[in-house]
């Protein structure tokens, strides 16, 4: 294939150098049919000119020196490609399009597949040439965007992105929502263990509170969480998650066409943004609170940041003017997901996928569930029966050992082994392996008393006060006593009435039978007091 250089030598040594077709081919080594056809382009595009009485143009004649040599390939008579196998390759791109329609993306037929599928049918056909027929045969006009021009407050834009960083030691896939308005580029982003209903309306919450008002109109892909359903081509049925925060806050919304990310306009590149310039730095965390608080700071240093294309104001900047125009800011929403959810054997509910403790007289009972991003809160007959901290993983259990208290007492023997024992507080397994090892029964019946509504403190000091008496003074029982004469010289205040009197008398009765069972002299110390 001859070069722009050859091309030049040829004419410059014809023009300037007056040789001849002959010794040009002799010097250059080029057939002497392709300088003919150089040279003979070159003078009838000149003759042209000279006969429309127009003064030579120099710029063609510098155009005709300095053009690539042109092939015209594409006129070239195809070969090996038959109609026959035409019509199989758009055989082959109709079931593509067919699947595409089923939203079967990842089952199509690549160039690879239809080529196999040509030789195996006994063609012979080259790769090469099926990807050139399939180039033309798909070959669609591009798609023009439009700059779109926004009023303050008008409009902003919301979507999901993954996101993978360490979390107490442990990679974690975490859920990052982005917000970005189209009138400032204000960015906000929050992170959450998953893309459920509760998450997205919990992040609409923080970010209006945190923007100091509601934005008229939030934009949307299709995501789970936003469309419930579509209805026909293009119309699109909201969830209730989305109606109820539309509602409550007052705000529109509109959704992008199917695969049209673009139509957000800002926020599929916030999300790129706000991902990298946080997590490129840093990636392990002690907890999730920490990583959203880190988040905030790098949401926050890039709102400070100039922008040139809108007149070096920062996004915090813009904020300020788009807040005038904003719809005004109720109370934050409550952001919880509520079911109703049958009690199971183990006196759990299950909840995505994870287990959750309840008292365990609801067993086969209905109970309300409110889930949050954090929480799961538990209700029967109007009255909150349990909460929960909520599980971040799947087929985990989360019990309280005193929802089991009912059953224990009937099963002493199953304490030891229970997962509900192991999940206890650390203080309350403390008592239990130092003190009540063989005596389920009776520590089944201090975890009773303490739900009823002694402090955890308060036993523990009870239970120092009685180990120091003698190791076998700890019971269930006397820690009772203990605890209750300790109310008793909380209450006892000297007074002049004669119902503080006869009180503080009664009290003393009370604490002088405590001072025999524990050998102690209460009474005497409370008269010095007085």
């Amino acid at each position: 294939m001859m070069t722009l250089k050859q091309k030049q030598e040829i004419l410059l040594m014809y023009l300037r150098e007056g040789k001849s077709q002959r010794e040009i081919a002799r010097m250059t080594g080029i057939a002497r049919k392709t300088i003919r056809k150089y040279i003979q382009s070159y003078e009838q595009k000149l003759n042209e000119l000279e006969e429309m009485n127009v003064s030579v143009d120099r710029s063609e004649l510098i155009q005709e020196l300095v053009e690539t040599p042109r092939y015209p390939s594409g006129v070239r008579r195809k070969r090996v490609l038959t109609e026959e196998m035409k019509e199989k390759i758009k055989g082959y791109l109709q079931e593509n399009k067919e699947k595409r329609a089923k939203g079967l993306y990842k089952q199509q037929k690549k160039v690879m597949d239809i080529y196999e599928a040509l030789v195996e049918g006994g063609m012979k056909v080259s790769y090469s040439t099926v990807l050139r027929t399939i180039r033309q045969l798909e070959k669609k006009v591009k798609e023009a965007y439009i700059k779109g021009f926004y009023q303050p407050g008008d409009i902003c834009e919301f979507d999901w992105g993954e996101v993978n960083i360490s979390i107490a030691g442990h990679l974690r896939n975490l859920q990052m929502a982005v917000f970005t308005s189209a009138y400032g580029n204000y960015r906000m982003a929050y992170l959450f263990t998953k893309q459920k209903t509760e998450c997205f309306q919990e992040a609409h919450a923080l970010f209006f509170q945190e923007a100091g008002g509601v934005y008229r109109t939030l934009v949307y892909d299709n995501m789970r969480v936003a469309v419930r359903r579509f209805v026909g081509k293009s119309e699109k049925e909201p969830t209730e998650g989305l109606l109820k925060l539309s509602l409550y806050y007052g705000f529109g919304f509109r959704f992008c066409n199917i695969r049209k990310g673009n139509e957000k306009g800002h926020v599929e590149r916030g999300v790129e943004v706000v991902r990298r310039k946080a997590f490129a730095f840093r990636d392990s965390f002690e907890t999730l609170e920490e990583a959203n608080i880190y988040l905030y700071s790098v949401c926050e240093r890039l709102n400070e940041k100039s922008q040139p294309e809108r007149e070096s104001q920062t996004a915090h900047a813009c904020l300020k003017t788009e807040q005038a125009y904003f719809l005004p800011l109720r109370p934050p929403f409550d952001a919880a997901r509520c079911v109703d959810a049958r009690v199971d054997k183990y006196a759990t509910l299950v909840i995505d996928q994870s287990h959750y403790s309840v008292p365990d007289h609801l067993v086969g009972e209905m109970v309300h569930v409110k889930i949050y991003t954090n929480r799961i809160q538990c209700y029967y007959d109007g009255e909150k029966i349990a909460e929960h901290q909520r599980l971040a993983g799947n087929h985990e259990w989360s019990l309280h050992l005193d929802h089991y208290v009912r059953t224990l007492m009937k099963k002493p023997g199953a304490l030891a082994g229970s997962t509900a024992l192991q999940q206890a507080d650390q203080r309350i397994q403390s008592i239990y392996h130092t003190y009540y090892i063989n005596h389920e029964r009776e520590f089944i019946e201090l975890i009773q008393y303490i739900k009823s509504g002694v402090s955890l403190s308060e036993v523990e000091q009870s239970i120092r006060t009685l180990f120091r008496i003698h190791p076998s003074h700890v019971t269930t029982d006397k820690i009772k006593i203990l605890c209750a004469r300790n109310q008793v010289e909380k209450q006892v205040l000297p007074s002049g009435s004669e119902e503080t009197r006869a009180i503080h008398k009664q009290a003393e009765m009370h604490l002088k039978l405590y001072d025999e069972l524990f050998h102690t002299e209460t009474v005497g110390q409370l008269e010095e007091v007085r």
